[in-house]
């Protein structure tokens, strides 16, 4: 298709090429132009079947020979290529060509007995219940559709191994009408097969285009209403609220929904924090202790010596822990209780009438400045009287009775 003009390709080429970028398409990620160039190639085996009038509205699906089976299959594989080669500008756009193509392709299918009776094209108000049923059928078709395809498949390798081997052991040579499969009903039954594989898929596709064209739509809608602004962070903020409304009421209905479950240290650690407990009140540590092998296999009980030296083998070589953080964090805030107990105890003291009492003067007037006066006396006098006892005994005389020229 690189040299050759389409217009000298037979229709069956072109399908077989175009088909083939479609199934590359979706296995794994093309480039545009290998896109581009298949939906011209598909768009050409359309121009070709018109012209030809392969398909008439007046034919059902046993009308249609077994080789023109394939070409229904046109619209399915544009509308998955025109769906891929979308850039975000015209992306609406894209979807609404895509969707279009889907219709064609089911609609006819619906003309020729090929939709399944529960499936429909008319856009009716299902309730939820309905549309589950509805795919989950569509997907058990699906998975029936693609076991046949494979089952189909390895039928025609383990025949096409064994006409093979038959002709490697036969001496005579034999002619191509013996080597070419000639069962056009298993051929017949593996392009209905794929069509109906195609329809659940081109079902499925044609629900997630509208979703994202109705998606695209109203981000739109809103960008032309606000002047353009980028609403992407308004969005966010809106979906965060919304999460966080539906967590907050979730939680207030599982208050009442759900068992309350049992306390533990961590629990009753954050009920103190949060002003629901004290520390004082009594509480039941309900945490699991640290175990280790058989022991905790056994119940967690160790009866008799055989099962503590078999508890022993497994154990950590480092040292365990006395106590978990939750009991360790009860501890400091029992100590930090306490602390400021005390320490509003001393505020109480300070201010208490006992101290502001303590320095004020004495009743008696002249007799406490009498007191004063004497205490002052005798300060003065044991005063002098070591004043007088340093010039008698320096400083550093005692020492010289130690050295041995003293």
């Amino acid at each position: 298709m690189g040299s050759m003009k389409m217009e000298d390709v037979s229709l069956p080429t072109l399908y077989d090429q175009a088909r083939k970028i479609t199934l590359l398409a979706t296995d794994s990620t093309l480039d545009k132009e290998t896109l581009r160039k298949g939906c011209e190639a598909l768009q050409k085996c359309e121009e070709m079947i018109s012209k030809l009038g392969l398909f008439s509205t007046n034919e059902t699906k046993d009308e249609i020979s077994t080789t023109n089976l394939k070409y229904i299959l046109v619209p399915f594989y544009l509308a998955e290529l025109i769906e891929k080669t979308g850039h975000d500008d015209d992306r609406i756009q894209i979807l609404k060509a895509s969707q279009a193509k889907l219709k064609e392709f089911l609609s006819f299918c619906d003309a020729m007995e090929l939709l399944p009776e529960d499936e429909s094209l008319q856009e009716s108000q299902n309730t939820a219940l309905d549309r589950r049923a509805k795919k989950i059928a569509r997907f058990k078709r699906q998975r029936a559709a693609e076991s046949k395809l494979l089952e189909l498949k390895e039928r025609k390798e383990r025949r096409g191994r064994s006409t093979r081997a038959a002709a490697l052991s036969t001496p005579v040579d034999a002619g191509d009408d013996d080597v070419l499969d000639d069962d056009g009903e298993e051929e017949r039954e593996a392009w209905l097969t794929t069509i109906s594989l195609a329809i659940c898929k081109a079902l499925d596709l044609m629900e997630m285009l509208k979703k994202e064209e109705e998606m695209l739509s109203a981000i739109k809608e809103k960008q032309e209403r606000e002047g353009d602004i980028e609403i992407s962070e308004a969005v966010l903020e809106e979906r965060a609220k919304t999460v966080e409304d539906w967590h907050r009421n979730a939680a207030a209905r599982a208050r009442y929904t759900k068992a309350a479950a049992p306390i533990t240290c961590a629990t009753f650690a954050q009920d103190v924090l949060e002003g629901r407990a004290k520390v004082s009140q009594a509480h039941d540590h309900k945490h699991q202790p640290l175990m280790f092998g058989p022991a905790s296999l056994v119940g967690g009980s160790i009866t008799s010596e055989r099962e503590r030296i078999a508890a022993q083998v497994f154990q950590p070589g480092h040292r365990l822990p006395t106590m978990s953080i939750e009991e360790a964090g009860l501890k400091e805030m029992e100590m930090m209780n306490k602390w400021q107990e005390n320490t509003a105890k001393m505020i109480e003291e300070a201010n208490s009438s006992w101290h502001n009492d303590k320095w004020k003067p004495r009743a008696g007037g002249a007799d406490d400045d009498d007191d004063d006066d004497e205490d002052d006396e005798a300060a003065q006098d044991r005063a002098r009287a070591f004043d007088d006892w340093k010039d008698e005994n320096p400083r550093g005389a005692g020492n010289s009775k130690l050295t041995p020229c003293g």
